[in-house]
């Protein structure tokens, strides 16, 4: 940083609609945290003027950005265990387990996902946000499954653009409580932070859009559970979970959104990120890859098959 603030910026037409903190994220490659704490701070004038994180912008405003983030200590590399499905020099993808959180945070500073990403390829460090190189989309902490990664700077911003066009295809299966009454649907519902609980996200009529597909693909140990492929046409956090909660079929293990309960073998949710199809942002091949339920999930699905 040269002392001087940024040079401003006019809003693309291309994010118009965008929540400011998105956009800005985007846009110059800080993390939405860092965004956030500016905006809050008066530091980020839309049209001269102080804004909500949550203002969505329009086409051709121009934004003004009185300084950058303050800077703080970055991930580096540390020797934790990932495996990797798929890897050339743009694209990573890793089959994350659960109990594994993705990039640092609060509580999280060592011994994440980005971490052991920072020492297999110690040049992702330059690419996309500092704090979190590499990523493009998340897990939640207890979800295992596929995930996409960024390896080159071209890379990070196609796979950014992709996702933000829907142009990226990731399926899950889940395990409910009970079976939904349509075989199949769309949960169009806007999701965003829970009122009553910070840390919780809740469908909300002010959140943001988001719609997730379900398909039921087998009833369980009667009708008391149902396995579900659900797919996302949106990525909110925590989303799949907080949608089927919605519908009244939370997910089997869930603590946080009602669907743990003792008479079932499973301690996180049974929600996996089973399969990934995607355009390689460079090549333009067609990427398409599935992930095995990891055992204790398998366990548990055979037990419910299992007559009563």
């Amino acid at each position: 940083m040269n002392g001087e603030p940024p040079e401003p910026m006019v809003v693309p037409a291309s994010l118009a609609g965008e929540r400011v903190d998105r956009a800005l994220a985007l846009l110059t490659g800080w993390s939405r945290a860092d965004v956030a704490e500016l905006i809050g701070a008066g530091e980020i004038l839309v049209g001269g003027r102080r804004v909500a994180r949550s203002r969505r912008l329009v086409g051709g405003e121009v934004v003004d950005l009185l300084r950058e983030p303050t800077a703080v200590e970055l991930p580096t590399g540390e020797p934790v265990p990932i495996v990797v499905r798929y890897a050339d020099d743009d694209v990573v993808v890793i089959a994350k387990p659960a109990g594994l959180v993705v990039h640092p945070g609060a509580g999280h500073v060592h011994g994440t996902l980005v971490h052991g990403l920072l020492h297999a390829f110690p040049e992702i460090a330059g690419v996309g946000d500092p704090a979190r190189p590499g990523i493009v989309h998340r897990l939640d902490r207890d979800t295992s499954g596929l995930l996409v990664v960024a390896r080159s700077r071209p890379a990070y911003d196609e796979l950014v653009r992709a996702l933000a066009a829907r142009e990226i295809e990731r399926r899950y299966v889940a395990v409910v409580w009970g079976v939904p009454d349509a075989p199949r649907g769309i949960i169009d519902a806007p999701i965003g932070r829970s009122i009553r609980r910070r840390t919780r996200m809740a469908v909300r009529a002010s959140g943001r859009e988001a719609r997730t597909g379900y398909e039921v693909r087998e009833e369980l140990d009667g009708t008391r559970f149902a396995l579900l492929d659900c797919s996302l046409e949106t990525g909110r956090t925590h989303q799949i979970r907080v949608h089927l909660m919605s519908i009244g079929h939370p997910v089997v293990g869930d603590a946080t959104y009602g669907g743990a309960r003792p008479d079932v073998g499973v301690d996180r949710p049974f929600l996996h990120a089973a399969a990934l199809s995607l355009r390689h942002p460079v090549s333009g091949e067609v990427l398409r890859l599935e992930e095995p339920l990891p055992d204790e999930l398998e366990a548990v699905l055979t037990a419910l098959r299992r007559p009563t």
